[in-house]
């Protein structure tokens, strides 16, 4: 009889908490990598902006060409600038394409979301 019974799961539906964009953060994905910590993003408000990966985010998780991210602007230059917030896998990114949070249109190119 096993003692573990916290890391059970029940069958069927796992929860995933998606975080979306909060007050002024918009979605984006990163066209180029620049290096040093930068990135090029097309973001749902039709702007591409220059964006920072936060020493955070960057230690923690690699953010790569084609990833859809949380872009937050700076408060100055705020449609030059911005800084990333979070990565979303691939089960995210099926998962916001379902709820109609992103279409699949912004995916690959085009600026409706």
């Amino acid at each position: 009889m096993p003692r573990n019974d916290k890391n059970r799961t029940v069958e069927g539906e796992e929860v995933i908490r998606v975080p979306l964009p909060k007050d002024n953060q918009v979605f984006g994905i990163v066209e180029q990598a620049l290096g040093s910590g930068w990135m090029d993003v097309r973001c749902s408000d039709g702007k591409v902006r220059r964006c920072r990966i936060p020493g955070k985010l960057r230690r923690r998780m690699w953010i790569r060409v084609g990833d859809v991210v949380i872009v937050q602007p700076w408060e100055v230059q705020s449609d030059e600038r911005g800084d990333i917030v979070y990565r979303y896998t691939k089960t995210q990114v099926d998962w916001l394409i379902r709820k109609n949070k992103i279409t699949q249109n912004f995916l690959t190119g085009g600026l409706t979301l």
